[in-house]
């Protein structure tokens, strides 16, 4: 695929001319449509000279009347098996391009994942934060929902070229949030389900209760999406599953805490741990290097012996304030000076 495709551009190429072919044999049929509607109404014109009795009609009138309506069956048929191939090309360049992109996240991406700072950093489920805990803006989902004025639903782009390799997994799919300020931004689109807020946050509490982890841009304002994402298929996270990556998300400044005299250790909340931050001794222990304060474990524990708590502050590094100082940190962190980039 690398010798077909050197780069991405030349796969695109690729694909727009054989959609084209389909196009452009789609078009020629579709004229041709035409041209038989055409004759099928003067053959109409001329068969109202029969109207009162069609079997007055010339046997070659008739014989053209059915042929044309043969025809346009047969032509309809044609297109739909076109349609048939266009669905097939695009499957097999979608498929294709999920190989490109799973081979760049093997050997380059996931180096990309150790400069600082991350691309996304963890907001943790609200719930599972303790009620005498302050919780900052840019900490709230929630509240970060609650700013924006319209907000959507996509399909998680990562289980998608996941699943297009045969490694899908069995997390919900459409749970990736989109956000805007402008009101009825994504009404109409048909790449993006319209929400309104409530359903926005049950579509939050759907992705938590299924075991994903909240998402989102490592910087404190300017938010347009809440990513809910599973070590398994997401980009960022496969980051630590896979490559040991630990800073390839930015963890909140929470940690989960168990309440030793509430805990029986069923192990409820093993499973939902994705980081590997969960053991059993006498009691749950929770690894604070591993956790990323992410809260999913909480909410599996029935004996409500977990809670979130804010870390010491010397632990907390605060996100970059807009994406132009993320971008500036890191490009620092590789020696590079974006003055003479840009």
């Amino acid at each position: 695929l690398l010798i077909r495709y050197p780069s991405r551009e030349v796969h695109d190429q690729e694909r727009a001319k054989a959609l084209a072919q389909v196009a452009e044999v789609v078009a020629a049929a579709r004229k041709r449509i035409e041209d038989l509607q055409l004759e099928r109404k003067k053959n109409t014109a001329e068969l109202e000279f029969y109207r009162n009795d069609i079997n007055r009609a010339p046997p070659l009138l008739r014989r053209q009347i059915e042929h044309v309506r043969q025809s346009l069956e047969s032509q309809d048929r044609f297109i739909q098996l076109q349609e048939g191939e266009r669905q097939r090309i695009n499957a097999r360049f979608d498929e294709e391009l999920a190989r490109l992109i799973e081979e760049y996240f093997r050997s380059s991406f996931s180096q990309t994942l150790r400069i600082e700072p991350s691309y996304h950093r963890v907001i943790p489920v609200g719930e599972a934060i303790r009620n005498d805990m302050e919780i900052l803006p840019f900490e709230s989902a929630e509240d970060i929902l609650a700013k924006a004025k319209a907000w959507g639903v996509v399909d998680c782009i990562c289980r998608q070229q996941k699943a297009l390799i045969g490694e899908g997994c069995q997390h919900p799919l459409d749970v990736c949030m989109v956000f805007s300020d402008k009101p009825g931004e994504f009404d109409g689109l048909s790449d993006v389900r319209a929400l309104t807020l409530e359903q926005a946050k049950a579509t939050l509490r759907r992705a938590s209760e299924a075991g994903l982890v909240h998402s989102l841009s490592n910087k404190q304002d300017g938010h347009d999406y809440i990513c809910n994402c599973c070590t398994c298929s997401c980009g960022i996270l496969r980051g630590i599953a896979e490559a040991g990556i630990a800073n390839a998300v930015a963890r909140s400044a929470f940690v989960n805490q168990v309440d030793e005299s509430l805990c029986h250790t069923c192990g409820m909340c093993l499973s939902k741990c994705q980081f590997d931050a969960l053991s059993i001794e006498t009691t749950m222990v929770v690894n604070e290097i591993r956790c990323v304060g992410c809260g999913v474990c909480v909410l599996a524990c029935p004996e409500g012996a977990m809670s979130l708590v804010r870390r010491p502050e010397e632990q907390v590094k605060a996100p970059p304030p807009t994406g132009e100082a993320w971008r500036r940190e890191r490009a620092a962190a590789r020696n590079i000076d974006l003055n003479e980039v840009l």
